[in-house]
């Protein structure tokens, strides 16, 4: 069966592992899911992740991060913009999430960056998920 939305698969297996206390994560591997753990790496939400060439399509192994006492560092993970309702945003009106304490994940025409990041270099894109 075909999944339509592979971006939401990732965030939801990510927010599944997190809460149920998993080390890592396994997802299968695309170039736009790498960037995504890119930036989640870059900002601190998970400790790493590596690929993993299976002969198919491969698979991105994600190790989760906590703090002591094994509470979460990725507070949540919200999926944005939909297959079925996309949401673009300028970067004048690029969304602010927690009012700067969390992260939107942006594709943009420049490939996938932060909020921030976009911001910076004055591009807008389409908003994919928000991080806090």
């Amino acid at each position: 069966m075909q999944m339509s939305d592979v971006i939401a698969d990732m965030l939801t297996r990510i927010r599944n592992a997190n809460d149920a206390k998993h080390a890592t994560v396994d997802i299968p591997a695309s170039n736009m899911k790498k960037a995504i753990a890119d930036i989640l790496v870059e900002e601190g939400y998970v400790k790493s992740y590596q690929v993993i060439e299976d002969g198919k399509q491969g698979v991105i192994r994600v190790t989760l991060k906590y703090m002591p006492g094994k509470q979460k560092v990725i507070r949540g993970i919200r999926r944005v913009s939909k297959p079925g309702l996309r949401i673009y945003a300028g970067y004048e009106d690029m969304p602010k999430v927690m009012n700067g304490l969390g992260i939107a994940i942006v594709s943009t025409s420049k490939g996938i960056m932060t909020d921030k990041k976009a911001r910076a270099t004055k591009i807008g894109g389409e908003v994919l998920a928000f991080v806090w």
